[in-house]
């Protein structure tokens, strides 16, 4: 029994990123809180996760492909990205044809959607080995210059690269939102390549949560007006789901 629940522990742990002490006592209600640590503490002397204050993160399958600032970012409003990676989700219906980008909250929607017949195209190297778990799914990895903060590829040449592939859906996340600069990240040749997905998507879906608002990037790579829905946290502002929503877009 005891064997069973640290092995439960460590998928979740696996699963989500990062859990506190009180989210796994939700989880396993009949066990104490200091099982609960003792259990921790035995998987970090297996060095299966890692212990923070307040409970424990799962560096295990980003840290395989990934280097120091990816692992970082992914450890980082885990809530939030599994609250958009939940909606997202339930977005995509099977034998779907979509795009998701390389960002953290991707990978956590790579770890969300059910196992299902889809086709995903991808620019991330940790995306697309978490998409690549699920045997239902049909995975295509871009290739192009490796962006090492962000563990994703990018070509110059993504117009010629992409003549005849389409999606239906493009999912993307961003490192940085302001009404004014729109959704904007770290690279040139990023923001091009994100700008071609959007074109050859029929819907755009944006994933954003709140902790990127105010935020802004040296390259813009979409405006509000580019997108069609807008997935987001319960800690959005309201007065900025009005500006989208006033634009037509679905705001979740």
């Amino acid at each position: 029994m005891k064997r069973e629940r640290i092995d439960q522990i460590a998928d979740l742990l696996d699963k989500r990123g990062k859990l506190s002490l009180e989210q796994l006592e939700e989880h396993f209600p009949n066990v104490s809180q200091m099982t609960l640590r003792r259990d921790l503490v035995l998987l970090e002397q297996q060095e299966r996760i890692i212990r923070v204050r307040g409970g424990a993160m799962s560096v295990k399958e980003v840290q395989k492909v990934s280097g120091e600032a990816y692992a970082k970012k992914t450890a980082i409003h885990t809530d939030e990205k599994i609250q958009i990676a939940r909606k997202a989700a339930s977005l995509i219906e099977e034998s779907s044809c979509l795009f998701m980008d390389g960002g953290t909250t991707s990978m956590t929607l790579a770890k969300e959607l059910p196992d299902i017949p889809l086709h995903v195209f991808t620019n991330g190297l940790a995306v697309a080995v978490e998409l690549a778990k699920k045997k239902n799914f049909d995975v295509t990895l871009f290739g192009g210059q490796v962006l090492k903060d962000n563990l994703s590829t990018a070509t110059a040449a993504s117009r010629i690269y992409f003549e005849n592939t389409n999606f239906e859906l493009a999912v993307m996340s961003s490192s940085a939102f302001t009404p004014e600069s729109g959704f904007s990240c770290g690279s040139q040749i990023e923001a091009d390549f994100l700008q071609e997905m959007q074109k050859r998507a029929k819907a755009v879906y944006m994933m954003l949560d709140s902790s990127k608002i105010g935020k802004i990037m040296p390259h813009t790579f979409a405006r509000m007006g580019d997108i069609d829905v807008l997935i987001t946290d319960s800690n959005f502002p309201d007065d900025l789901k009005k500006q989208f929503i006033e634009k037509n877009i679905v705001v979740m």
